[in-house]
This record gives C-alpha cells, sequence and structure tokens, in this order.
C-alpha cells in the first residue's frame, strides 16, 4: 500500500472529503488499526497472509480464511461503507452534547435504525476499560453518584399517573457513580445497581489506590472506608456549604451537568439497558477534551476512538434482548 499524501483531515468537512474516497478511507482505517504495519490476523493471529488489492482482502495462510479491515471491530458484518462509518465516528466524539440517530441519518444517508445501531457501536468503541487505579499517595479523587431518570414535569399525564405509586423519584431512576482524579482530570463513570454502601465502597476498592485523599458529600454511603487502605477522606455538608477550601465534588458535579446535558437535550429517553454506554460517550469526550497541558483537536480524538475498536462486537440482537431504546 502507498503511503498518502493528502493532508489528514482537521475538520469535519476535510473528513467527509477525504473520507469519500474508498481507497484512502481503507488505507487510513489499516494504519489506524495496525500503526506497527503488522497486519495479523484477527482469527488465529498469524501474520502470514496474501493481500487481494482488488476485494481489499487478506487471504491468511494460518487459519486459511480470508479477513478484512472489519474483522474482530465494531463494523464486522455491517455492509455499511468505511466512508460513512468514520464520518459518523467523527460527529460523534466530536459533538460536545452528543449527536442523535436522527441527525446521523441525515447526514450520512442511512435510515434511523441503522444510525441508531451505528451510533451504539461506536459507543462500545469508546469505552476505556483502564483497570490502572486511580489516586496513591495522597492523590486527591472526588467521588460522587447521581440518577439518571424521567422527569415527572415533562410526562404525559397517563405515564405520570402510572409512576404516582413510587414512594421518591428516585426510585424509577437509574444510579451512577463517577470519580474524577484532580491531577489527571480524568474521570470514570458506570451504572451502579444500587447507592448501598457495600456497592459504592466495593468500587472505590476496584478504582483507588490505598492512601488516596477523597472528597465526597455527607452521603452515608461513603461512611467507614476500609481502615487497611488508609484513605484520607473529607467531606462536604451540601445543606450549610459546597466548598471549604479544597474539600469539594464541584469537577465531578461539573461532569454530571455536561452528561445531563446531553441526555435531556439531545437523546432525550434513553432506556437503563442503555445508559451505560451513553455514559462511555461523555466520558470519552470528558477525558480527551483539550486542555493547556494536552491541546487534543478533533482529528487527535477521531484517531484515539479508532484506534479502540479492535476486539469490540456488539450485534443487533445483544444490543435489543433486553429493550429498546431511542436517541
Amino acid at each position: 500500500m502507498t503511503n498518502d499524501t493528502m493532508k489528514r483531515p482537521v475538520t469535519l468537512q476535510n473528513a467527509i472529503v477525504y473520507f469519500s474516497d474508498a481507497d484512502r478511507a481503507f488505507r487510513y482505517a489499516v494504519e489506524l488499526r495496525w500503526p506497527d504495519a503488522r497486519i495479523n490476523c484477527p482469527r488465529c493471529g498469524s501474520d502470514k497472509h496474501s493481500f487481494i488489492s482488488t476485494r481489499k482482502i487478506w487471504f491468511c495462510k494460518g487459519c486459511k480464511k480470508q479477513f478484512t479491515v472489519k474483522v474482530g471491530t465494531i463494523f464486522e458484518d455491517s455492509p455499511i461503507g468505511l466512508d460513512k462509518w468514520m464520518t459518523a465516528v467523527w460527529m460523534i466524539v466530536n459533538a460536545k452534547n452528543g449527536v442523535s440517530s436522527y441527525e446521523i441519518a441525515r447526514s450520512i444517508g442511512v435510515t434511523q435504525k441503522s444510525a441508531w445501531f451505528m451510533l451504539h457501536r461506536i459507543r462500545e468503541a469508546m469505552r476505556n476499560g483502564s483497570f490502572a487505579k486511580m489516586g496513591g499517595e495522597g492523590g486527591p479523587v472526588e467521588i460522587d453518584e447521581t440518577f439518571v431518570g424521567p422527569n415527572p414535569q415533562r410526562m404525559h399525564n397517563s405515564r405520570r399517573l402510572k409512576l404516582q405509586h413510587a414512594i421518591t423519584q428516585r426510585t424509577n431512576k437509574t444510579a451512577v457513580m463517577g470519580m474524577l482524579d484532580r491531577e489527571t482530570r480524568q474521570v470514570r463513570a458506570n451504572v451502579i445497581p444500587n447507592v448501598k454502601r457495600e456497592t459504592l465502597q466495593n468500587a472505590i476498592l476496584n478504582n483507588l489506590e490505598g492512601g488516596s485523599t477523597i472528597y465526597t458529600d455527607q452521603f452515608s454511603g461513603y461512611d467507614r472506608l476500609p481502615a487497611a487502605k488508609e484513605f484520607i477522606h473529607e467531606t462536604v455538608n451540601h445543606m450549610e456549604e459546597y466548598v471549604r477550601g479544597q474539600v469539594h465534588t464541584q469537577g465531578i458535579e461539573n461532569f454530571w451537568s455536561l452528561l445531563k446535558r446531553s441526555l435531556r437535550g439531545t437523546y432525550v429517553a434513553v432506556e437503563p439497558f442503555h445508559l451505560d454506554r451513553y455514559v462511555s460517550e461523555q466520558v470519552f469526550r470528558f477525558n480527551n477534551r483539550a486542555t493547556k497541558d494536552y491541546p487534543l483537536n478533533d482529528s487527535d480524538r477521531f484517531a484515539l476512538a479508532m484506534m479502540q475498536i479492535s476486539g469490540k462486537r456488539l450485534t443487533y440482537s445483544d444490543l435489543t434482548g433486553k429493550g429498546q431504546g431511542a436517541a
């Protein structure tokens, strides 16, 4: 394959023109998937193969099967071309408040159902899945939980009546827990089954190094953190104050505001079954935003997302097996 001399895209308009060339889009996808130029079969891992240029496929000499750049990625078994896939990836990773499936459908010329499926597959690729722990050696970490769900004030009266049996509004909402490392300015957030002490503290133990400085509100679920981990735990009483010197949770609450802005303003109705992927989408954009120390641009975020497409698969049956969502 020859080197591409055309300047890499830096704007959405550049990206649409750049990826409209099927050969160029193919070369770009290959370079991002196999940056060391060592192409391995996604099925058996062999690097012994022959390339059929007319069909843009490889024949593996190890397992004797053919494979394409899509095999073993979120694009697998999709009849949609790489030009449309890449435009959709560019749009979602760089849209501050998210982008709906209806807008994607209009922009790239697919059905809304196909666009909805594409967006969920892209969100799957945006998951980081890092096992490295945050904090450590006194490093400050803000921790908070929030609830995401329907707003009764904006419901149709018939649906509101069905919810009147609930004791509190939160019983109809989904809990999400978040952690913000102040030193790296990176956030982690996941849907959790409940906000019981055991659930919250297990999440802390799984994600934070011992000796970290933890800032939370005075919710009882954070009481009596395991002494063996030597956590330094400071709390702020939101009934009286929001900030006391360095003790606050303003950073993670800022993330919650960004998340809820996209959920309420762009996606409108998100089923709990799909919520974790929407959270991952916002985490990706937040952690890869442009800062003074790391001036990332739209092209950088796109490349980072494309480098995470391998080894992830989301079928339509898996996506819809327990419920349907709309965006």
